[in-house]
């Protein structure tokens, strides 16, 4: 699918304000899944799973997204 948007884990972070720690933890736990590689082997995350991720840790941990100003 051309039209998705992939990041890398750096570019996962960045987006949602997490260490790239915290990026692998979602895969390991689950709630973010590879998608693929790029020409250097770096793994692949869809931008949409990224935000689900996102989304379900927040609201596990009952912290409430805001806006950067």
């Amino acid at each position: 699918m051309d039209d998705e948007i992939w990041l890398t884990a750096r570019e996962a972070a960045e987006l949602t304000g997490v260490s790239i720690v915290t990026v692998y933890s979602w895969v390991r736990r689950g709630h973010l899944k590879v998608g693929g590689l790029d020409h250097r082997g770096q793994k692949l995350f869809r931008h949409l799973d990224v935000a689900r991720a996102e989304k379900a840790t927040r609201a596990k941990a009952k912290r409430m997204l805001v806006p950067a100003a």
